[in-house]
């Protein structure tokens, strides 16, 4: 059933995906832990009105996608404290990984879809960053979650910034522009519209194990919609979402880290060695 689902995907049928450079949770459940998912999983805005996902890998460092970032706006962060309360951030740096191409729909990528943004401070102890090194490879089968910020269907825009989160099965790897994992609902196996992500998710992550010990092995890129749906209403949710494996890039991630964690306000933008030429530091006027 896996082969039969990216077999038809690779035809064709998957590629509904957006356009728009930011995928959120659909049929799933709103997180209301206070000691879960809230403390490790934050939201990215842009002043041109873009929503992200990401997840906090430090408390001043988060991991999302590079389409979320590519753009020549400013960028804050959301993290949310035990309350559900919101507290924004401003993002003073970010990091494309080397291969991205910006000014490409996720789904027509041929580089590596991820970034780092850097924080003008650092969020306390309230918040859990994940290890982005421990989670290891996506196993074919294995059940997954997804989290982030998005809506619950395209055309309701005003369910965003709410934290939701769902179960997951991967399907396997699949080559596109680039070599993404997809993960599907396992009731429906994108057959009819499931659970996965939608407008808002990109960046956000794909986790294997659960509360107190939740591992990040993945950063979603895009989605499509379901292979059977009314073409009059036709949707990018509830199919397929497109993953990019963090294990696969975990020295990329790494190393990349260690340089932000260096890097200052003041410093220059030549202060962001040996990235993507559209890595970007914030200058006042773009905040």
């Amino acid at each position: 059933m896996f082969a039969t689902a990216l077999r038809r995907a690779a035809l064709g049928v998957l590629i509904a995906a957006l356009p728009l450079p930011a995928l959120a949770v659909i049929n799933g459940e709103v997180s209301r832990d206070p000691d879960g998912l809230r403390a490790s999983v934050v939201r990215i805005e842009s002043s041109q009105g873009e929503i992200c996902s990401g997840t906090l890998i430090a408390p001043d460092l988060v991991l999302t996608a590079a389409h979320c970032v590519m753009h020549q706006a400013g960028y804050s962060v959301v993290a949310v404290d035990r309350s559900f309360r919101p507290r924004r951030i401003t993002a003073i740096a970010a990091a494309m990984h080397p291969d991205f191409v910006p000014g490409t729909t996720p789904e027509d990528q041929p580089g590596i879809d991820l970034a780092l943004i850097k924080l003008g401070q650092s969020l306390g102890p309230d918040f859990q960053p994940l290890d982005p090194r421990g989670g290891g490879g996506i196993t074919t089968g294995e059940s997954l979650n997804i989290a982030g910020f998005g809506v619950v269907a395209e055309n309701r825009r005003n369910t965003a910034r709410t934290l939701r989160q769902a179960q997951l099965v991967s399907v396997g790897s699949l080559q596109v522009a680039n070599t993404v994992t997809v993960v599907t609902d396992r009731r429906r196996m994108a057959e009819t519209a499931g659970a996965g992500a939608c407008l808002g998710d990109s960046g956000g992550p794909i986790l294997r194990g659960g509360p107190g010990g939740y591992q990040i092995v993945g950063v979603v890129s895009w989605s499509s919609g379901a292979m059977r749906q009314d073409r009059r209403a036709r949707t990018a949710c509830g199919g397929f979402t497109a993953v990019t494996p963090t294990g696969e890039h975990a020295g990329w991630i790494t190393s990349r880290a260690a340089e932000l964690a260096q890097f200052r306000p003041d410093d220059l933008p030549q202060g962001l060695r040996r990235g993507n030429r559209s890595d970007w530091v914030a200058r006042p006027g773009r905040r």
